[in-house]
């Protein structure tokens, strides 16, 4: 029994079929394609963040290399002998704060991110001029013996007008 139609129903069933081969052939061939195009595109952007990032970081951390190996460097070329202690002392003499010192405490910690050892040393000068903290503290941090002022506190000398007392908290690498 064959299906009589005339021509134009003939021509509706052939645009059917070709309109669903189209779709068959989008659903299963172009779509997957483009789907993976577009993954691919948001994984390369990532991956180009990353790897933006991972430069940055190398050159950070390259900068911190560099840095560490001149602080070796400059520690390797002070003296064998240096304490910190001393090297304060002599700085206190040298900047006529000889007789203003309360009190000097040393001690030492291990910096637990770069496992480097410091030497740190507490120190108070008592009734000194503002002018001598400020050449004192000079003296300590152009130094070529890598000395950093950790911290700093300032109080009014309450026996003498124009007076003040500073507690310093000193550290350096220990050699």
């Amino acid at each position: 029994m064959a299906l009589r139609m005339n021509r134009r129903e003939r021509y509706s069933v052939f645009f059917a079929c070709i309109l669903i081969l189209a779709v068959i052939v989008y659903q299963f061939g172009i779509a997957p394609f483009t789907e993976k195009k577009k993954l691919f595109e948001r994984q390369l952007a990532s991956k180009k963040t990353a790897l933006v990032q991972i430069n940055r970081l190398k050159s950070e951390y390259e900068s911190f290399l560099n840095k560490n190996n001149n602080l070796k460097k400059i520690n390797s070329q002070r003296e064998k002998a240096f304490t910190l202690f001393a090297f304060l002392e002599k700085l206190a003499v040298k900047a006529g704060l000889d007789g203003n010192i309360d009190y000097m405490k040393p001690s030492s910690s291990l910096d637990k991110a770069s496992k480097i050892e410091l030497s740190l040393v507490e120190m108070k000068l008592k009734s000194i001029k503002l002018s001598q903290l400020a050449a004192y503290l000079y003296l300590v941090e152009t130094s070529q013996n890598i000395v950093f002022v950790k911290r700093l506190a300032i109080s009014r000398d309450g026996r003498d007008e124009g007076y003040i007392s500073a507690v310093l908290h000193v550290e350096t690498i220990r050699s």
